[in-house]
């Protein structure tokens, strides 16, 4: 394959890459040279949540705000400034920039609620959408799935429940869970026993649902589905105390 020298081409793509570098160590040395404005803080998934708000965030970042007036931007260490607000526990991500204005933009992401852990002898946590495990809050709480049972407290201890394989388990079921209508508006609580067991709680009619170990969970809803859709409408909600799709190609029903 012959390669074909043309200087003009190259001459072109030589001061557009100089112009492109050159406005870019423009723009780094304009905001070195700016002062500190102000400070906007955007907060993402608050319409979800409201475990923390821009003053929150803003003791978060621990800065004598009120000394920092006038300062320059560039003597700001970020990503330190950065990593302080990632460790609340209700954070999953946190950006600072900043424009030739002098505004420090702080973006911050919340982490969203799926579920929440309830202890009779401890204190009650929330499972984020990644697995993280994050303490209640006494100014907001989330309408999510209850998750109880004698096994939640090794949740609880584990600082994300994908460090464990029944973690990984519930989170596999709470997302199969939230993403089917029927069962979203459907299951209220989730329960765990010692040995993993899961037993769900309905919302409508007094009947528990045995699932055993969640595993196979495709098959088991399946089964489930066809029991709720086509036997107990014609023998009422209220007929069985007891459903169990456990065991492979059966539904018992007591």
């Amino acid at each position: 394959m012959k390669f074909k020298f043309n200087l003009r081409r190259e001459l072109k793509i030589g001061a557009a890459l100089l112009v492109l570098f050159g406005l870019i160590a423009f723009t780094e040395r304009m905001k070195g040279d700016v002062s500190l404005s102000r400070i906007q803080v955007s907060i993402r998934n608050l319409s979800e949540n409201h475990f923390l708000d821009e003053s929150d965030v803003l003791k978060l970042m621990r800065l004598d705000i009120d000394n920092l007036q006038g300062a320059n931007l560039s003597d700001l260490n970020y990503s330190e400034i950065e990593g302080r607000i990632r460790k609340n526990p209700y954070v999953q991500d946190a950006e600072l920039f900043s424009d030739l204005k002098g505004n420090l933009i702080v973006s911050v992401t919340l982490r969203r609620p799926v579920a929440r852990i309830v202890q009779n002898n401890g204190p009650d946590a929330y499972i984020a959408s990644d697995g993280t495990v994050m303490p209640v809050s006494q100014r907001f709480n989330s309408r999510v799935i209850l998750v109880s049972g004698e096994f939640v407290p090794k949740f609880v201890s584990a600082a994300n429940v994908h460090e464990l394989e029944e973690g990984k388990q519930l989170m596999s079921m709470l997302e199969m869970i939230r993403e089917d209508a029927f069962w979203n508006a459907q299951i209220a609580q989730v329960d765990i026993d010692r040995k993993a067991r899961v037993t769900l709680y309905p919302q409508v009619g007094d009947e528990i649902i045995e699932i055993g170990k969640p595993e196979n969970l495709d098959a088991k809803f399946r089964k489930l589905r066809v029991f709720y859709k086509d036997v107990l409408p014609r023998v009422g909600w209220n007929k069985y105390d007891r459903i169990n799709v456990e065991y492979e190609g059966q539904v018992v029903a007591e």
